[in-house]
């Protein structure tokens, strides 16, 4: 294989705009230059080159890339090809390397797996706890439901089956605490879990405590193998039928995956422990099944069912919600033999933009006036991440909702900035979502990686209203997303020029979003008076802070 070194010398060699300019016409614009996009039909140029940033982003199709990525996608090739060609053409030889340099990936996580089974049959309280929940033991074999003993024992058999313990660390089984220069094993006394690929094999563990540990359960930590954003437990077991059903259920945790499986719910996974974000969004796109929620009633299951049901819903799934309530969950339906009663909740499922809206409404007191006109204002930024056809059918399904008190859907406007609370409006008005503020934010945080983490302290990405993923995307310096490239592009959107800048732009940001808040919390009826008033002085402080031109961290 070509060597890294070698790929990355090259590279500096390239320059964009030759090597695009050497397959398509390209004409200067700005500080940039565009062409019609040569990977689909269009008749206004929309494919743009930066030169500055040594990438192309089409903003019709959303092609993007390096010069690299561009000779793959024109010239149909695999990237060592696109090396290969690029070489040739710049006069450029490459280095490889040997093949049998390349290491095995270690096998320590198989292994230790199927000890913790074996483990398993032998603690008696590990087992019985099992038992108690009504799992059965094929669906222990099934899932390789195992046990974790004392850190010792595990890292001696590490030892014992001829692995390194710097394996076990990069694998995620082990840990090393720097201050006591000692290493020690992630599960201890718990009954373990194994997470697996989408292809089957084993990236990570999660534990439940049996000896009273503070934390109930944990996860394995991110690796190069393990990301749980992109994961979903038992996903490997789930795909097949999955597909054949077109239907997936996406529950809270292992055991309600577990014994929905034992009931014939074989198309269930589990979320890690982690919200559903956007880096599930291409696993469950695969068969393009429909997407049923299943979570706990309690405060926290309805906001993670509230937040995955707004991603899902402008992402474009079909699905819908099952909350349950009185402190019962699926694994508990099933256990008390009421499988009838939960196939009949997950075909009746509260369909995702119903779902949010009803969540909406029931944060606010419509016989207040004020409070109804803020409720039709979240409700309207809400359905403005939805297609235009929905946003039709569901301005009538809000306007109904609002107090049944002469709310017409005529006054609901979708087209327009309605909301004006709002201090920074998007200034294209082609695009409802486009909000120049939070895209300059965004661009900054590309161009000026220094101010991060200064930025972090007092913003995080739920605080933008528009670009919140683009934020997220550029703080993880994913400048291969096409949503990031399209900023990066843009000459549009400036960068703000200094922390002076930054902070006075913070401070008008963070100060109109206290306030909203306030008002929010002020008119909220379904928290008690102690929250309200806890809530009132926290954002009046935050507010008086700002007001004298100081920053307040997120953590005050």
């Amino acid at each position: 294989m070509i060597s890294q070194d070698s790929i990355e010398a090259l590279k500096a060699r390239l320059d964009i705009v030759d090597v695009v300019g050497s397959y398509i016409e390209l004409k200067k614009a700005g500080g940039n230059f565009k062409a019609p996009c040569p990977f689909h039909d269009e008749k206004s140029p929309s494919f743009v080159v930066s030169p500055q940033k040594q990438i192309y982003h089409c903003f019709g199709c959303g092609a993007g890339g390096d010069a690299v990525k561009f000779v793959m996608e024109y010239e149909k090739l695999n990237y060592p090809e696109a090396l290969e060609k690029l070489a040739d053409s710049y006069n450029f030889t490459l280095s490889y390397t040997d093949n049998k340099h390349n290491k095995p990936r270690s096998q320590v996580m198989d292994k230790l797996n199927e000890w913790y089974q074996t483990l398993l049959t032998k603690n008696q309280t590990a087992f019985s706890y099992l038992q108690e929940r009504g799992i059965y033991e094929s669906s222990i074999e099934k899932f390789g439901i195992g046990y974790a003993p004392d850190s010792n024992a595990t890292l001696n058999f590490i030892r014992s089956q001829q692995f390194s313990i710097k394996e076990a660390v990069d694998m995620g089984v082990v840990g090393y605490n720097e201050e006591r220069n000692q290493t020690y094993a992630r599960f201890i006394e718990r009954i373990t879990f194994p997470i697996f690929s989408a292809n089957g094999s084993i990236v990570g563990f999660g534990g439940r405590t049996i000896t009273g540990h503070q934390a109930k359960y944990v996860n394995s930590p991110e690796t190069a193998f393990f990301n749980k954003s992109r994961l979903l437990y038992a996903y490997h077991l789930a795909k097949q039928s999955l597909h054949k059903k077109q239907e997936i259920i996406i529950t809270e945790g292992y055991l309600d995956v577990i014994m929905l499986h034992q009931a014939g719910f074989d198309n269930a996974v589990a979320t890690l422990g982690t919200a559903l974000t956007h880096e599930h969004l291409p696993l469950l796109r695969k068969g393009s099944p429909r997407i049923v929620m299943a979570y706990d009633g309690d405060k926290a299951g309805r906001a993670a069912a509230l937040k995955a049901s707004k991603l899902l819903s402008a992402s474009g799934f079909n699905g819908g919600v099952v909350v349950f309530g009185g402190g019962v969950d699926p694994a508990d339906m099933v256990k008390e033999g009421r499988v009838e009663e939960l196939s009949s909740m997950f075909r009746e499922a509260k369909p995702f933009i119903e779902f949010v809206l009803d969540e909406i409404l029931s944060l606010y007191n419509l016989k207040d006036p004020k409070a109804k006109e803020s409720c039709m204002q979240e409700g309207i930024a809400y359905l403005k991440t939805l297609s235009p056809i929905l946003q039709e059918e569901y301005k009538t399904y809000l306007a109904s909702r609002l107090g049944g008190l002469g709310v017409s859907p005529s006054l609901l406007k979708l087209n327009a900035q309605t909301n004006t609370n709002r201090q920074y409006a998007p200034q294209q008005a082609n695009s409802a979502h486009r909000d120049m503020w939070e895209l300059s934010l965004i661009k900054t945080i590309l161009e000026k990686p220094q101010y991060i983490e200064h930025i972090l302290d007092v913003i995080d990405p739920t605080l933008l209203q528009f670009h919140s993923h683009e934020f997220s995307l550029a703080l993880q310096n994913k400048t291969d997303a096409p949503e990031v490239m399209a900023i990066m592009v843009d000459e549009s959107i400036v960068s703000l020029k200094d922390e002076d800048a930054l902070n006075a732009e913070l401070i008008t940001f963070l100060t109109k979003h206290y306030e909203r808040e306030l008002k929010k919390i002020s008119i909220a009826s379904n928290i008690s008076f102690e929250q309200k008033a806890f809530y009132i002085r926290k954002f009046r402080g935050k507010i008086a802070k700002l007001k004298r031109g100081e920053l307040v961290s997120l953590s005050d």
